[in-house]
């Protein structure tokens, strides 16, 4: 009886509230003018059509743009002698760029004073600007007297595989999530808290491996590697000596090669001597003997 009558109380209070807002409401129906209801509907027509129009006209929603990792590898021909300060020019053009747009990975060179100059230098450029960048190294070449031999770009889509590392590394979380929650209420056996326990370590290993993979593939979409190649033009200054040190620095290997093929055949026809010279001595014994015995007959 009492929840009826509270019940009642409920209702009669929201039909006296409905019936004052009825009231209100026609009350400021009533001083509304006709011609103010007719601005209204002639300001609404042209708004109702513009939002027709734009729901119209909006474009379709663009797909996500693939994530590519770029490489570039360019080739260039210099003087030996020009090599080593070419390198330390395109460093120091990536270092004005700045660490967040630039970096150097590594740098090499090889050759001796007088033979075959080659040199290498790995960068990391921000994606957007990689493409301009190499043409600046190619303009510093030229300016040195060098040339571009080789250029190529490779690209490889990160696309599924960012996206796929991201659904799991999602769905790892929430795992997570459950598995402290279960820890955190303490609810269920001592077993399935123990369970709990050991799921929560290797989901958050997990946890850390998707996140240090889609940390490594970003950065290759965000960071383009480009890889630049420098070997010399000729032999170098020692041109004319050249040959004869090659010739003359053969020689031991040369020599070596034929006393190891000496060493060989002594090996194999040394044993093969000795028995064949056993089997002479002891023909000749034998030849002898018959001749001793048919001279006393």
């Amino acid at each position: 009886m009492a929840f009826r009558s509270s019940l009642l109380l409920v209702s009669a209070a929201a039909l006296a509230l409905a019936a004052c807002s009825d009231n209100s409401a026609s009350e400021t129906t009533e001083a509304v003018t006709t011609m103010d209801v007719a601005e209204a509907d002639a300001m609404e027509a042209p708004l109702a059509e513009s939002a027709a129009g734009e729901a119209i006209s909006t474009p379709d929603i663009p797909a996500a743009a693939p994530k590519i990792a770029y490489v570039y590898s360019y080739g260039f021909r210099v003087e030996r002698d020009a090599i080593a300060p070419l390198q330390e020019r395109h460093a120091d053009m990536c270092a004005n760029l700045g660490p967040l747009t630039c970096q150097v990975r590594s740098m090499s060179q090889s050759g001796a004073d007088d033979d075959y100059g080659y040199g290498e230098l790995e960068l990391s450029v921000a994606a957007d600007k990689a493409r301009d960048f190499g043409r600046k190294l190619a303009g510093a070449v030229e300016a040195e007297g060098g040339e571009q031999v080789s250029s190529t770009i490779e690209g490889e889509d990160l696309s599924k595989q960012i996206v796929d590392t991201e659904a799991r590394l999602r769905s790892r979380e929430v795992l997570r999530d459950r598995l402290m929650e279960v820890l955190r209420t303490r609810k269920g056996s001592v077993q399935e808290l123990v369970e709990a326990e050991r799921g929560v370590a290797q989901v958050n290993e997990e946890i850390d491996q998707a996140r240090s993979w889609l940390q490594e593939m970003r950065g290759r979409v965000a960071y383009s590697r480009i890889t630049v190649t420098y070997q010399s033009q000729g032999a170098g200054p020692g041109s004319f000596v050249e040959p004869i040190r090659r010739a003359v620095s053969s020689i031991g290997p040369v020599a070596g090669n034929v006393i190891g093929g000496l060493i060989l055949l002594l090996t194999i026809f040394a044993p093969l001597g000795l028995i064949g010279y056993g089997l002479w001595r002891l023909f000749r014994w034998l030849r002898r003997r018959e001749e001793s015995t048919a001279s006393k007959d």
